[in-house]
């Protein structure tokens, strides 16, 4: 079942993105900033297991972009299209709020040329982006693929 975030999933939605941050696949994020972020996460909850098995966040940049970002499902549950349900929520509430262009940075490009993104230079986002990559590992280094979207 998908649904909105609430603040009881912040551990929950940490400890998944931390697994795939320990691998290099995504970006940890600290437990204090998802509290800070919770209005921008969507999850996929197993309910017979009681458990957040997917994630995924929209976060408005600007009047007219938004990131898809942190969308990450649990190893014993992929095959199964959470990711691409994830997405599709998120791409539909971009679409809701008035949201023209939707972009994510990613080690799965395939995963998003499905739905419609294109690759491009990571030169075409605005500066205010970057702000959190000033946290990562990586920084300044970055071999995270841009993609973008434009919506309607």
């Amino acid at each position: 079942m998908i649904r909105r975030a609430t603040i009881k999933d912040i551990k929950a939605i940490h400890r998944l993105l931390q697994e795939y941050g320990d691998k290099g696949e995504l970006l940890p994020r600290p437990l204090s900033q998802l509290y800070d972020h919770v209005r921008d996460f969507t999850v996929y909850a197993d309910d017979k297991e009681n458990r957040i098995v997917g994630c995924c966040a929209l976060q408005f940049c600007w009047d007219e972009l938004a990131e898809i970002r942190s969308l990450a499902v649990h190893p014993a549950y992929t095959g199964r299209k959470i990711g691409t349900k994830l997405t599709e929520s998120a791409l539909s509430e971009a679409e809701l709020y008035g949201i023209k262009n939707v972009f994510t940075l990613t080690y799965r490009p395939g995963f998003f040329k499905k739905f419609g993104f294109t690759q491009i230079e990571r030169s075409q986002l605005p500066l205010k982006i970057w702000a959190d990559c000033i946290l990562c590992v990586k920084f300044p280094d970055c071999d995270e693929i841009a993609m973008m979207k434009v919506i309607g």
